[in-house]
């Protein structure tokens, strides 16, 4: 296992402007949206974010990772002053170089959200592109988008009827109502509520657990499985898990996984090689 590492702050490429904020400790990485008031989002905000994640995914001192919002809210959407420059314009044409909104999906760690205050619109589905994500006593969500006279962005309809399932999605979708944090959970929204004052270091011994009792490579290859299967036939999820099975099988990780479990002590697994940082979505279902 990677020695602890002490809490610092990252500087450049992602922290020019103070809109993100990262800090590693016992090898999670805590991304903060800190652009106040409420982390409103701008494409410069998701430039930075998403550099902030794409280095992240090959810091060899990096096992998991943690985003969250600085201050009292996780993100409240769009920025305003934006939507109404938007709306003035009349028009509008989605860059289509624009980094990928995804990208926490497709990095071979786990990635934690943990959501505080008001998570709407983007940010939403920010948190939605998480692995797993802990929510505050008091956070709100809302799709919002249809009670601004827009549409399901960013794949919201192809991945939240996956998390609560298709009547629970098609229901925050079409109204755009709040749910709250206890609500959130009954419907599978969030994996877990806690207290406000308790949420980020919940969701940080949640990742620094997994960081310092799984295999790295084991965990990327399960979250590149549950992506990919989510469009796959079952023959062909069969098929890809034969093949990874046989590699796992053959790897130091498993022969260590098995000594540490008889002699009853905690895992020294390798860290997670950076050539397997990152994973494609599949377009269509593919055999591996």
């Amino acid at each position: 296992m990677t020695a602890p590492q002490p809490a610092t702050t990252s500087g450049p490429p992602w922290a020019q402007d103070g809109t993100v904020e990262v800090e590693i400790a016992r090898s999670v990485a805590t991304v903060s949206l800190a652009r106040p008031p409420g982390n409103g989002w701008t494409p410069a905000l998701g430039r930075m974010f998403f550099a902030a994640l794409d280095q992240l995914a090959t810091d060899p001192a990096v096992r998991a990772l943690v985003v969250t919002g600085a201050g009292p809210d996780f993100c409240v959407g769009a920025d305003g002053g934006g939507l109404d420059n938007m709306a003035d314009a009349g028009s509008y044409e989605i860059d289509a170089a624009r980094p990928t909104y995804w990208a926490a999906m497709t990095i071979a760690k786990p990635v934690v959200a943990a959501v505080n205050g008001a998570c709407f619109g983007v940010g939403m589905q920010l948190a939605l592109f998480c692995d797993v994500r802990f929510a505050g006593s008091s956070t709100k969500f809302a799709t919002a988008f249809v009670r601004r006279g827009l549409i399901a962005e960013l794949g919201m309809s192809w991945l939240l009827p996956r998390i609560v399932g298709l009547g629970i999605a098609n229901d925050l979708l079409l109204s755009g109502r709040l749910v709250r944090a206890a609500e959130a959970e009954r419907l599978g929204l969030v994996n877990r509520v806690v207290e406000d004052g308790e949420l980020l270091a919940a969701a940080q011994d949640y990742a620094a657990g997994l960081a310092a009792t799984c295999s790295p490579a084991a965990m990327g290859v399960v979250k590149r499985q549950t992506y990919t299967d989510l469009t796959a036939t079952l023959p062909a999820a069969v098929s890809r898990a034969d093949a990874w099975m046989e590699e796992a099988l053959a790897s130091p990780d498993f022969a260590e996984g098995v000594r540490s479990w008889r002699e009853r002590r905690p895992p020294a697994f390798g860290g997670l090689d950076p050539a397997h940082a990152r994973f494609t979505l599949p377009e269509a279902d593919e055999t591996r």
